[in-house]
C-alpha cells in the first residue's frame, strides 16, 4: 500500500495558447495585453477573476497573498517582497521564516504592512480572494483564482497570464505544455482502472468529494472515474462514514491528511482509515490506498509545481 507522495515532475498545459498571446500581444479574449509608452515601461492588461487590472510588466515590489502564486513565482524565480502569515508546504518553509515581511493572514491583510512596502503588484486567489476590493485601493491587484469546475484549462489561463505579468512566457510555455501531454498520458492510463474516491481526514472526521469538487482534476482531467457521482461541491467535501466508504467500495482510494497540511496534532489519516470497514474495501484489500502530499493539493493546489506534483501522484495510481 502506497505511504508516500510521489516526487515531482516537469509538467504542464497548452503551449498555444502562449505563443498566441506573445505572436499578437494579447487582444480580444487573451489573458493579457501589453503596451509600452515612450515615458515608461511596458504594461500588460491581465483578465483576471475579478475584473481587468492593468500592472507594470515585470514589477519590482510584489505582494502576493496566496500560496499556490507564491510557489509558481518561486519556481520562476521571481523575487517576492511580501507574503502572508500562513501554513506553507515544505517545498516552500523559507516563505514562512523572517526573511520574507508578513502582510496578515490570508484572510485579514495588515492593510499598514502592505503599505510601507508600496507594491507595484498585489496578487490575491482563492482564500484570500475576498478582500480584493480593499487592496486594489492601494495597488494594482489581480485576482488568480481557479475555476475548480474546468481546473486545468482555467489553470492555464491564470499561469499564462502571470507568465506575461513576469517575461516568463517561454519557460511557463513548455511547463504547461508538458502538463497538458502528461494529463492525457494519465488519462489514457486510468482507462479501465476502476473507481476512485478522493477522501480527507480532519481529526477523526472524514469527507468525500466528486468530480465538482476543488479535487475534480482527478476525475475530469486525469480520467478516473467517481465511485460516487452524488458528491456536492461543497468546498469542504461532503461528511461521510466508515459505512460509507464500505458500501461505496472504491476500487482506489486518495487520502488527503488535513491535520498534516495544516501543522495540526492529531491522529494521522492511515490510523483514521484502519478500521474494519475500510480495511474490508477493494482499495484497501488490493493495496490501492494512495496518501497524498495534503500539503500541495490543500496549501498550493494552483502553484506551477503542484499541478505538476499532483499529476505524478495520480499517475502512480494507473500506470
Amino acid at each position: 500500500m502506497s505511504r508516500t507522495s510521489r516526487p515531482l515532475a516537469a509538467t504542464a498545459l497548452s503551449l498555444s495558447a502562449v505563443l498566441a498571446l506573445a505572436a499578437c500581444g494579447g487582444g480580444e479574449g487573451g489573458a493579457a495585453a501589453s503596451t509600452e509608452s515612450s515615458s515608461g515601461p511596458a504594461e500588460v492588461t491581465v483578465t483576471h477573476a475579478q475584473g481587468e487590472t492593468t500592472v507594470p510588466v515585470d514589477p519590482e515590489t510584489v505582494v502576493v497573498f496566496d500560496v499556490g502564486v507564491i510557489s509558481t513565482l518561486d519556481s520562476l524565480g521571481v523575487e517576492i517582497a511580501g507574503v502572508p502569515d500562513a501554513v506553507y508546504p515544505e517545498a516552500l518553509a523559507d516563505f514562512g521564516g523572517d526573511e520574507y515581511p508578513k502582510v496578515g493572514s490570508l484572510f485579514e491583510p495588515d492593510y499598514e504592512a502592505v503599505n510601507a512596502l508600496e507594491p507595484d503588484l498585489i496578487i490575491v486567489a482563492g482564500r484570500s480572494s475576498t478582500v480584493y476590493p480593499e487592496l486594489a485601493d492601494i495597488a494594482p491587484t489581480i485576482d488568480l483564482t481557479v475555476d475548480n469546475t474546468d481546473f486545468l484549462a482555467s489553470f492555464e489561463e491564470r499561469t499564462t497570464a502571470l507568465a506575461e505579468v513576469f517575461g516568463e512566457e517561454e519557460a511557463v510555455a513548455e511547463r504547461l505544455a508538458a502538463i497538458e501531454e502528461r494529463a492525457a498520458e494519465v488519462a489514457e492510463a486510468a482507462e479501465g482502472a476502476g473507481e476512485a474516491l478522493i477522501v480527507m481526514t480532519s481529526a477523526s472526521e472524514v469527507s468525500a468529494y466528486g468530480a465538482g469538487s476543488r479535487y475534480g482534476i482527478v476525475h475530469n482531467e486525469l480520467g478516473l472515474a467517481p465511485a460516487d457521482t452524488g458528491l456536492t461541491e461543497a468546498s469542504h467535501g461532503d461528511a461521510v462514514s466508515f459505512e460509507y466508504l464500505a458500501e461505496t467500495d472504491p476500487a482506489i482510494m486518495f487520502v488527503l491528511d488535513r491535520d498534516a497540511a495544516i501543522g495540526e496534532s492529531g491522529a494521522a489519516a492511515e490510523q483514521v482509515l484502519d478500521n474494519e470497514l475500510v480495511r474490508g474495501t477493494t482499495a484497501w484489500e488490493n493495496d490501492d490506498v494512495y496518501y497524498l502530499d495534503s500539503g500541495v493539493w490543500y496549501i498550493a493546489p494552483n502553484g506551477l509545481p503542484s499541478v505538476e506534483a499532483m499529476i505524478e501522484e495520480i499517475a502512480a495510481a494507473v500506470e
